[in-house]
């Protein structure tokens, strides 16, 4: 098409198509309206397309499983540069949104627009082990790994193994000294506050979580709701190889030896 034909073309009326043909901006402008959509990046992978070659070299790393972009203060690393930006906001400490219902606070949208399905009782995302069910995929995700035994990440200075990298990066901080809470009584150091505040019954002997339907007292909150099953009969920890249900993970775990030993009494080679 001629340059006139393309004015016409974007709308712009004949009357002033002589003026405008006169400027190289404006007609630079019009190519880049004429090329805008067009996805001439394809990934071998996936077949997805793109309008730049950068953000089809960005997308390529999903794919390798490279994650170049790292936290320099947690470690965590990402495949993409706004990923790692987003991150960041966590260790900041802004948390911008915040929940209606019970006022926690969210340094993304997008967690607070999660967290509200708590308070909904949502729960779409169930394990196929033990039936738990979670709020997000990326919980359930997590959780399943406490069902695989897989420990992948170890810490660098004892050798201690962990399921997920985010409890082996808050373990190292005992060996360095990062972020840690130290107890006034005597002096044990935890990661996390939360941890340091349950400890400090241990000194005072408050237990402030009291069972409502036997009164038995509890340090912890978690371990009241791990006490409670006793009362409802759930057994949510299911055994892998002879479906026997348990009240408590590291009872199913030590379940779960019994059939190691068995194999091994069988198989003395192994």
């Amino acid at each position: 098409p001629t340059a006139e034909e393309h004015f016409h073309l974007f709308g712009l009326s004949s009357a002033t198509t002589e003026e405008m043909m006169s400027s190289t901006v404006m007609v630079r402008k019009i190519l880049q309206l004429q090329r805008k959509g067009e996805k001439k990046y394809s990934c071998d992978e996936c077949g997805m397309t793109f309008t730049r070659k950068y953000f089809l070299e960005r997308h390529e790393v999903i794919h390798t499983g490279e994650r170049p972009f790292r936290c320099d203060l947690c470690g965590n690393s990402f495949t993409q540069p706004g990923n790692l930006k987003a991150h960041q906001v966590i260790h900041s400490g802004v948390k911008a949104y915040s929940c209606d219902e019970c006022g926690k606070g969210f340094t993304r949208k997008e967690g607070l627009v999660k967290h509200k399905l708590i308070h909904r009782g949502v729960k779409p995302y169930s394990c196929d082990q033990c039936g738990r069910a979670f709020t997000q995929s990326s919980s359930l995700r997590k959780h399943q790994v406490s069902h695989s035994g897989i420990k992948a990440y170890s810490c660098d200075i004892c050798e201690k193994t962990f399921s997920h990298i985010e409890n082996r990066n808050k373990h190292q901080r005992i060996h360095t000294g990062q972020d840690v809470y130290c107890c006034e009584q005597c002096g044990k150091l935890f990661v996390r506050y939360k941890q340091l505040q349950i400890h400090r019954f241990t000194h005072t002997k408050e237990r402030p979580y009291k069972c409502d339907l036997c009164e038995k007292t509890f340090k912890a909150q978690s371990s009241l709701k791990v006490h409670k099953r006793i009362h409802t009969g759930e057994k949510p920890y299911k055994c892998r190889h002879c479906n026997k249900r348990f009240s408590r993970s590291d009872k199913r775990n030590r379940h779960e030896r019994t059939h190691a030993n068995k194999n091994c009494s069988r198989n003395p080679s192994l």
